[in-house]
């Protein structure tokens, strides 16, 4: 379906959303918010779809949210509305089986890195820079906050925070924010072959399985061992398992049903 702020191709069992406003730096306006969760909740549903790469079109991935709408608000009822639609896309990210991977370029800033560190992989390129700047306008990056904290140490976490300066992609490869960091000519290939790995395993597995790391992400660890062993269990009665299972005893590539 067509969205005013995003694009989205898809390439066999890839999709890719590319952030489409380039002349304002990919900022996350309520559109752009908008268009990014329903593209999520869109490609979600559609079972053709294994893995999906997230983008920027023009000179950087995002630079956070759209300053300029802040003067269309008064209250702190209207605030909060207004933040809450910015960060709903997060949100998404973790509720979804599909496995999403960022390939951010220039600039990842505010609710930009926020939305690197919500998917579930990321891909940056060399001399990229990446910051929770908020503060350096007065505010500060509480709602990505929450995916940057699953990323990094605590003291990291709290360092790119409070201080709000950028770092480089190396520095973030090192601090875990990234998977990988490559020459920008080679930034779409490389997050392509991470998604084609993915699509080409087990799509039921994959799914089930994404799903199930983030709801242990929360409990103690008992608790997650007896939740996983459910969520095991439960894949192994599927026709993935069953397919897979046979097609290695086989020696041969196996043949995904259809969903």
């Amino acid at each position: 379906m067509p969205y005013e702020t995003v694009t989205v191709e898809t390439d066999g069992h890839v999709a890719t959303i590319t952030l489409d406003r380039p002349e304002a730096m990919n900022t996350f306006s309520t559109q752009l918010a908008t268009d990014l969760d329903e593209a999520f909740g869109d490609l979600e549903a559609d079972d053709d779809v294994r893995a999906i790469v997230v983008d920027g079109a023009g000179d950087a991935f995002s630079a956070g949210i759209d300053l300029s709408e802040h003067a269309d608000h008064e209250t702190k009822a209207d605030y909060e509305q207004w933040v809450s639609g910015m960060e709903e896309p997060f949100l998404t990210l973790t509720e979804m089986g599909t496995p999403v991977i960022a390939a951010a370029h220039g600039h990842a800033a505010a609710n930009g890195l926020g939305l690197v560190a919500a998917c579930d992989l990321a891909v940056l390129a060399e001399g990229t820079k990446v910051g929770a700047t908020a503060p350096k306008v007065g505010l500060f990056c509480m709602g990505p906050a929450v995916p940057i904290m699953n990323s990094v140490t605590e003291t990291r976490c709290l360092e790119l925070l409070l201080t709000g300066d950028l770092i480089d992609a190396e520095t973030a490869l090192e601090w875990g924010l990234a998977n990988r960091v490559v020459p920008e000519d080679d930034l779409r290939e490389t997050a392509m072959e991470l998604a084609t790995s993915i699509a080409e395993n087990s799509p039921v597995a994959v799914q089930r399985g994404k799903r199930a790391y983030y709801a242990m992400a929360g409990m103690r660890y008992e608790d997650a061992l007896e939740y996983s062993n459910e969520r095991f269990a439960e894949l192994c009665a599927t026709a993935d398992a069953a397919e897979g299972i046979e097609a290695f005893l086989e020696g041969r590539e196996p043949e995904w049903p259809e969903q």
